[in-house]
């Protein structure tokens, strides 16, 4: 498992205790969201201090932090491991994602300044030019900053509510994702409720940004749900 992490010694052995420890949390969380940690693999802290040259004070807070984010649980007996999310698990982040999206347009609608929202729209361009090569492809954002929620959570100007999405339900979305796929041919009615959502907030209009964010998320819940009655799913989540 440690093979499939990697960063640069220098940037741990030159640096102290607190600089190490966020090194690891982010180097950790990179591996986990990129899949090289997969879903209830056990994070071995003795491991992780070997390999990365440093004692294990840093790699426990690494672990800890990475705990407080919702990516690894700690069982008795067990340690800590990446958590395996079940289909109930990314419906229930669904449900409260779309009251936290909602409220997140809303205040953008007002509080984004016209160059953020220029930049937004121009996001959301290229994104469409990429759904037009594939339309039946997925709509993947993996560049975090210029994801389109992300920019809308940034965009609202209230630290508690970007903490929690950025923070807290994005990496668990992700991890999600990664656990159960995509919904094939989600993708372009994705980008189409985005571009309705956008020329909402271009209008500085809150009340039908939240509506549209909302519909938004909820349409992501039903393509989830509709894809979970195939044979590939379980109650555990999408067999591989």
């Amino acid at each position: 498992m440690t093979d499939r992490v990697s960063t640069r010694p220098a940037d741990l052995t030159s640096g102290r205790r607190g600089n190490q420890s966020d090194i690891l949390f982010e180097t950790l969380t990179a591996a986990i969201m990129a899949g090289r940690i997969g879903p209830g693999e056990k994070l071995s802290e003795p491991a992780f201090a070997e390999k990365f040259g440093v004692s294990r004070a840093p790699v426990r807070e690494a672990l800890r932090r990475l705990q407080e984010k919702g990516l690894v649980t700690h069982a008795p007996n067990q340690g800590m491991r990446v958590i395996s999310p079940t289909l109930e698990d990314f419906l229930s982040l669904l449900d409260v994602r779309e009251a936290l999206e909602g409220m997140a347009s809303r205040l953008a609608a007002t509080e984004m300044t016209t160059a953020e929202l220029e930049e937004l729209a121009a996001i959301v361009d290229q994104h469409g030019r990429m759904l037009q090569r594939d339309p039946d492809g997925p709509y993947v954002q993996n560049d975090f900053d210029n994801d389109f929620h992300v920019r809308i959570a940034r965009g609202c100007r209230n630290p508690v509510l970007t903490g929690l999405l950025c923070e807290q339900f994005y990496p668990r979305l992700k991890l999600c994702r990664s656990r159960h796929g995509l919904v094939k041919g989600r993708g372009l009615a994705a980008w189409n409720e985005h571009r309705r959502i956008m020329a909402a907030l271009a209008e500085r209009d809150g009340d039908v940004a939240e509506l549209l964010m909302r519909r938004h998320v909820r349409s992501a819940r039903q393509a989830l749900l509709s894809a979970a009655v195939e044979p590939m799913w379980t109650g555990a989540g999408l067999q591989r």
